[in-house]
C-alpha cells in the first residue's frame, strides 16, 4: 500500500483511550466511539439492509465499543432523503434487532440517533409521499431549497402548535419505543447540523413569536419537552443528544455558546434530580457537516460545556488532524468522562479500535463513495491484517437487501 493512502500514528494502548468507562448501565471497554453518519445504503422505504448489518458487525469487532448507528428518520414526516434507515414501522424494527443482535453478539454496544429533517428534507421526496414541508419557520436554506419547494408545489411552512405536539407526545416517543423494541443499548436525539431540532435552536430558522421562537427559553423549549417526554419511557441512563454549537452546516450562522449553555445548565438540573442522561455528545468547532473547518476559522470551542454538564462527554470531529501525536485527543480525555467519535476514519478502517491500540497505519477514506447506494467504500475497506482485494464493478452492482 503506498504512503499516500495511509495516516502513520502513534499507539495509543497504554492511555486513558483503553481505560474502561461507564456509560449509562454500561461499562464500555474503551473510550471510543463510532461517531453517527449517513450511508444511505437502505432501501427506498427506509428499511435496513444485509450490507448495513455486515457494516456494523465489523465495526463492533472490539468487545466494548459504543457503535452510535447513522441518523434514522424518526418518523414519516421527519423523512425526506432516498436510502436512510427508519425507525417507524415493525420492519424497520425487526431490521434494525438483527443488527443489534449481531453488535450485541460482538460485545459491543448500540446507540441509535433519531433524526428530522425539516427545512433540510428534498420537498419533492416529502411530496411523493404526501407530507408537507416543515420547519420552525417558513425560512429556507437557501435559493436552492425554495426552488425546488416551488417546483414540487410543497413550499415550506412552519409548523402549527399541534404539530409540534405531534413530535413532543407522538413523532420522538414512538420511535423511542420502536428503538428500545429494536435491542438498543442507548437512544441520542440529533438537535445538531441544521436539522429540526437544531433549527428551532437558531434564530437563523426560527423566527417565531410564539412559545417556541425568540428567546433562549422559548427557541430551547422542544428539545427539552422532548428529553422531558423521554426519560419516563428510556430512562435518562439510556438518553443522550447531540449538539453541534459552532457548526454552520446548512445554516448562516452557528447556534453559539448561550443557548447551548441554557440547554447543558438544564440538563445538569435533571442530572441533580436523578435524572442524569447517558450522555452529551459535542461536534468540535474543526468540523461543520462533513467538511473540516480550517482552524483560522472556527469560531469558537467546547470548553464551556465541560464546565457545566458534569455527565459523559462523547466529543467528535477531526480528532486525527494533528496525528500521530493526538494531542487534542490525550487532553480531552484527561477528565475522565469524555470519549471520543470517530466517524470517516471508522468507514475506512473497520478495526480503527485495533489500529488506534497498536498504532497501526489508518488507511484514508474516500469521499466520493459515502453515500452511494451500492457496496463500494462501504464493506471494502480490510482490516490491517487482511489482502481482500475487491471487484469494484461487482460492488458498485451491489445493493442491499432488506434484513426484515
Amino acid at each position: 500500500m503506498s504512503e499516500s493512502t495511509e495516516i502513520k500514528i502513534r499507539a495509543l494502548g497504554d492511555t486513558k483511550l483503553f481505560q474502561p468507562i461507564q456509560v449509562g448501565s454500561n461499562t464500555l471497554n474503551q473510550r471510543i466511539a463510532f461517531a453517527p453518519t449517513t450511508r444511505r445504503r437502505a432501501t427506498e422505504d427506509h428499511t435496513p439492509v444485509d450490507l448495513e448489518l455486515e457494516y456494523y458487525t465489523k465495526r463492533a469487532q472490539a468487545p466494548g465499543t459504543l457503535i452510535i448507528t447513522e441518523a434514522t428518520f424518526a418518523s414519516p414526516q421527519g423523512s425526506g432523503s432516498s436510502r436512510v434507515p427508519g425507525i417507524f414501522t415493525e420492519k424497520h424494527v425487526q431490521a434494525w434487532k438483527k443488527i443489534n443482535d449481531s453488535i450485541h453478539r460482538e460485545g459491543s454496544f448500540s446507540s441509535i440517533q433519531l433524526w428530522h429533517l425539516g427545512r433540510a428534507a428534498d420537498p419533492k421526496n416529502l411530496k411523493d409521499k404526501g407530507l408537507p414541508f416543515l420547519a420552525p419557520s417558513a425560512a429556507y436554506i437557501n435559493e436552492e431549497s425554495e426552488q425546488n419547494a416551488i417546483k414540487a408545489g410543497n413550499e415550506l411552512r412552519a409548523f402549527t402548535l399541534e404539530e409540534i405536539k405531534d413530535l413532543v407526545n407522538n413523532q420522538y416517543p414512538t420511535a423511542a419505543k420502536n428503538a428500545l423494541a429494536a435491542g438498543f443499548d442507548y437512544i441520542e436525539l440529533h438537535s445538531a447540523h441544521g436539522y429540526t431540532l437544531s433549527q428551532f435552536l437558531n434564530p437563523v430558522s426560527n423566527k417565531r413569536t410564539d412559545e417556541y421562537g425568540g428567546s433562549i427559553e422559548n427557541r430551547a423549549r422542544l428539545i427539552l419537552e422532548i428529553v422531558d417526554k423521554l426519560i419516563p419511557i428510556v430512562g435518562a441512563n439510556r438518553l443522550a443528544i447531540r449538539l453541534s454549537p459552532w457548526a454552520t452546516f446548512q445554516t448562516s450562522a452557528p447556534e453559539g455558546e448561550e443557548i447551548h449553555t441554557y440547554i447543558l445548565k438544564e440538563l445538569e438540573k435533571r442530572a441533580d434530580q436523578g435524572n442524569e442522561l447517558a450522555y452529551v455528545s459535542l461536534v468540535e468547532p474543526r468540523v461543520s457537516g462533513n467538511a473540516d473547518v480550517d482552524k483560522d476559522k472556527q469560531q469558537g470551542n467546547n470548553d464551556f460545556a465541560n464546565k457545566i454538564w458534569k455527565g459523559k462527554l462523547i466529543k467528535a470531529g477531526n480528532y486525527t488532524y494533528d496525528a500521530p501525536d493526538f494531542k487534542d485527543l490525550l487532553r480531552d480525555i484527561e477528565d475522565n468522562r469524555t470519549l471520543i467519535g470517530f466517524s470517516r476514519f471508522f468507514t475506512s478502517n473497520p478495526d480503527l479500535v485495533n489500529r488506534l491500540k497498536h498504532g497501526y497505519p489508518l488507511l484514508k477514506y474516500d469521499r466520493d463513495t459515502f453515500y452511494n447506494p451500492n457496496n463500494w467504500g462501504y464493506n471494502t475497506y480490510n482490516n490491517h491484517d487482511e489482502t481482500e482485494v475487491f471487484d469494484e464493478k461487482k460492488e458498485q452492482g451491489r445493493v442491499g437487501v432488506a434484513l426484515a
